[in-house]
């Protein structure tokens, strides 16, 4: 299935052609409080929108063609087999409070984002082995910093990191209580940043308000100083409901992530607001409890724990119903954990399995599988029959466990559909692993392979199937474990590339996850708004929010 891009390319022409206004307030919605206005702890969706959009970074992910590309650092070389990046600074950077940015704020960004005692989530995966990072300032524009192992894809870790002031923060740092800094009452004067918007205002439960950084260093092609907006507005609303409704009423101008039904419903009323921007990062998938503790039958497990058996089932499912019936079309059928829209990573020779019921049943009956009168049953002849367990509420997840339910009992095999509220279920899957198979869904937000070590590390809590391994239990759990571990400190991209397709192969031949979907990117953007350029990628519709702007 094509994604439905044309919509998109037709704005983006309106919206590049128009002469770009200076001026006015761009609102969007948060979907809750920021828990913090400190880029170092940030944790949560609302805190790293507000990160995003004040954080000044060494360099940047284009969110379109996912390269990296220079920021505060203008160039930088890697060296020692991965282990030390030089940077050269762009001169004549000031923070928004005028004092000047020099590589002293660079040495003590990182000290603080690597401080084992700050636990920081985003300094957490450049803290690569035993020892501290150093850094070396040559001069005030030059800077190094020696890792105490390789850190492979090192550019696309420091698109995250928020550069410090550390005039402005040096002291409360060397007193023990930076974990306290720049909380939620902090007055906004006392911030200090590099990105092109300011802290101005925060009031709870109703909104947070950023204004234009008088000294953000980026100018366009003229020469004018960007950003183009003296402010945007980050209205806090939850309901997503509401928040289209803002939209349609002209109180809100962009909206991120919708989903199907709100996106048709927008697409009656405004179509050229409504963008399918193709497939996302996020997936849909199934899998089987492979707990050796899980209290379900053993021959349920002996089931569970055959890669003919998951792949047979994932064979039985008819993925393009799925994206047609659900999502209306607005996802393609998934082939394995790397979606399309990852286009640095994707392996692109895997497909996704063809819906075919025949080679199922071949596949299971060469396992000591049998089907008489309609029922699927193993060599003991004990009847083929699970449950599965998704979220209640999430409508797509709900009618796809119906339609693979259907699916199933074309080959002789009775599912059963359990659905739970959230807290129930999280409880389910990592605690007692009372259940026997899931549907659930996974947002990758990090497009490089280390932002799933997570999922692949058998020893990791999130390898979701059979969690916290003291060590593989399988062959191929431990040659993903080996790939994994090599791609992470490995300098050269091609052999990185090379191995993390590797990962994806083996993960497609045995099926611990059933990738059944990846659904498509669907935003909103008014036709105010100019120079927009959405993309898959998170933050899809204001990445570039220095050179967007309103019309009058």
């Amino acid at each position: 299935m094509r994604p439905r891009l044309l919509p998109v390319a037709v704005a983006l022409a309106a919206t590049l052609a128009a002469p770009a206004q200076t001026g006015g307030e761009l609102r969007f919605c948060i979907r809750a409080d920021p828990k913090t206005f400190n880029p170092v702890l940030v944790n949560e969706e609302p805190s790293e929108v507000v990160r995003y959009l004040t954080g000044g970074v060494l360099m940047r992910v284009n969110r379109q063609s996912q390269q990296v590309e220079p920021e505060l650092a203008r160039s930088w070389k890697i060296s020692d087999g991965g282990r030390r990046i030089t940077l050269d600074l762009r001169p004549g950077v000031r923070f928004s409070d005028g004092s000047p940015f020099t590589a002293e704020d660079v040495a003590f960004t990182m000290q603080v984002y690597t401080d084992p005692e700050l636990h920081s989530p985003t300094g957490d995966p450049l803290r690569t082995g035993p020892g501290k990072i150093q850094t070396v300032v040559h001069s005030p524009g030059r800077v190094s910093i020696v890792f105490p192992a390789p850190v492979a894809g090192l550019e696309r870790l420091l698109d995250q990191v928020a550069i410090l002031s550390s005039r402005v923060l040096r002291s409360i740092y060397q007193q023990g209580q930076f974990a306290s800094a720049w909380s939620l009452n902090m007055k906004p004067a006392e911030m200090a940043v590099l990105g092109p918007f300011h802290l101005a205002e925060y009031k709870s439960g109703s909104y947070v308000l950023l204004a234009r950084n008088p000294h953000y260093w980026k100018q366009d092609s003229a020469g004018r100083r960007l950003p183009y907006l003296d402010s945007v507005r980050l209205l806090i609303q939850q309901n997503r409901d509401l928040e289209l409704l803002r939209f349609i009423r002209g109180e809100i101008q962009l909206i991120n992530a919708l989903d199907t039904d709100l996106f048709d419903a927008l697409q009656r009323k405004s179509p050229s607001s409504a963008l399918d921007l193709g497939p996302s990062l996020e997936t849909e998938q199934l899998w089987f409890n492979q707990v050796a503790s899980a209290p379900i039958p053993a021959h349920k497990k002996e089931w569970f724990r055959s890669s003919p058996f998951r792949r047979a089932i994932s064979e039985a499912i008819n993925r393009a119903d799925l994206c047609r019936v659900v999502y209306r079309n607005r996802a393609t059928p998934a082939a394995g954990p790397i979606s399309p829209a990852n286009r640095v990573w994707v392996n692109e020779t895997l497909k996704a399995a063809a819906f075919d019921p025949g080679s199922a049943l071949k596949r299971l009956r060469a396992e000591g599988f049998t089907q008489s009168a309609g029922v699927l049953r193993d060599a003991r002849g004990n009847p083929v029959e699970f449950s599965v367990i998704t979220n209640s509420g999430n409508k797509a997840r709900e009618r796809m466990a119906v339609m693979v339910q259907q699916d199933l009992a074309r080959i002789g095999i009775r599912l059963n559909v359990v659905t739970l509220d959230f807290p129930s279920l999280i409880e389910r899957i990592t605690r007692t692993f009372n259940y026997e198979a899931c549907l659930l869904g996974l947002t990758n937000v990090d497009p490089d392979p280390n932002g799933q070590m997570n999922i692949w590390l058998s020893s990791s809590s999130n390898h979701q199937w059979n969690p916290s391994l003291k060590r593989p239990e399988t062959k191929w759990e431990a040659e993903i474990d080996r790939l994994m571990l090599a791609q992470a400190s490995e300098p050269s991209y091609r052999r990185r590339k090379a191995q993390f397709d590797k990962v994806q192969e083996i993960v497609c031949q045995e099926a611990p996850f059933i990738y059944l979907v990846y659904k498509n990117s669907l935003a909103a953007v008014a036709s105010s708004v100019r120079n927009a350029a959405p993309a898959a990628l998170r933050p899809q519709t204001y990445w570039n929010i220095e050179r967007l702007a309103l019309s009058r």
